[in-house]
């Protein structure tokens, strides 16, 4: 969770009301897109990736690698407290999930595969993603 950021509860029916279908089984029920089917997957321009819940910042583009895994790919957070861990021992694998720190948005899960200098590979699903380009506010 980043410096003065408050730690985000809400009832499952507000987070209905304010998502889509999509965002809201991706985020909320720890669902997964398809692979290559996001815009942000290929999105080379300068910028921030925010939660698509709550806003915070999450990854910078300059910490972006073409994985070829077909989602948006990270080697590390913008802040150490952004993100939050957790054992994800579902369909019959252990990996380790990855959620928002302020609103607990399933985001993807993060893998030891990754480049230099972190050796991580922060798989996200694009649609928990809000990606914000270089230079514009938030009112743009």
């Amino acid at each position: 969770m980043t410096e003065n950021a408050r730690k985000i509860n809400k009832p499952e029916a507000e987070w209905k009301r304010e998502l889509t279908p999509e965002q809201y089984h991706i985020t909320r029920e720890a669902g997964t897109e398809r692979p290559f089917s996001h815009p942000l997957n290929n999105e080379k321009r300068a910028g921030i990736y925010k939660c698509i819940c709550c806003g915070q910042p999450l990854f910078s583009s300059e910490a972006k690698f073409d994985s070829g895994t077909g989602w948006p790919s990270f080697f590390q957070p913008m802040a150490e407290n952004a993100v939050a861990e957790r054992e994800d021992r579902s369909l019959f694998m252990r990996r380790t999930e990855v959620l928002c720190s302020q609103c607990d948005a399933h985001l993807g899960h993060v893998f030891p595969d990754g480049p230099k200098p972190t050796g991580l590979r922060y798989c996200m699903n694009g649609t928990a993603l809000d990606f914000q380009p270089e230079g514009l506010d938030e009112q743009s």
